[in-house]
């Protein structure tokens, strides 16, 4: 029975379907925003990580030969050479095994402020139906 000045059940569920579509895309353009903002924290990174290893590779580059030299001292010049370079060949491996472990164990990137927020808002909306 419908009381005077109360809206009808259609009106209810117009409103409803209205605020979830509302609640919807306010929660997709939140995702959207973090994203864009993640994606371009990850863009700043990656280039800063990018100029790093170059920095390094030249580091590294030193390294081998000052290796390699010291061990000229004693060995022939060409076994020195050699064993330099297995030695930062097998360190690359080491760091590629770990590396790649890494990458594994990474979970793809997602909006998670906009995941908790839907949550929370079919929390509420359940919440409000069972009373």
């Amino acid at each position: 029975m419908r009381v005077a000045g109360e809206p009808s059940v259609g009106e209810l569920v117009k409103q409803a379907s209205e605020q979830l579509s509302d609640l919807v895309k306010t929660e997709m353009r939140t995702a959207q925003a973090e994203m864009m903002q993640k994606g371009k924290r990850a863009g700043k990174g990656g280039g800063m990580l990018g100029a790093a290893a170059a920095v390094g590779y030249v580091g590294l580059i030193g390294v081998w030969a000052t290796v390699a030299a010291a061990l000229a001292i004693v060995l022939d010049v060409w076994l020195a050479v050699l064993i330099a370079t297995a030695l930062f060949l097998a360190v690359a491996g080491a760091l590629a095994v770990m590396g790649r472990a890494q990458l594994k164990r990474a979970v793809p990137p997602k909006p998670e402020r906009a995941i908790d927020g839907v949550r929370s808002d079919v929390h509420e909306l359940k919440e409000r139906v069972h009373r």
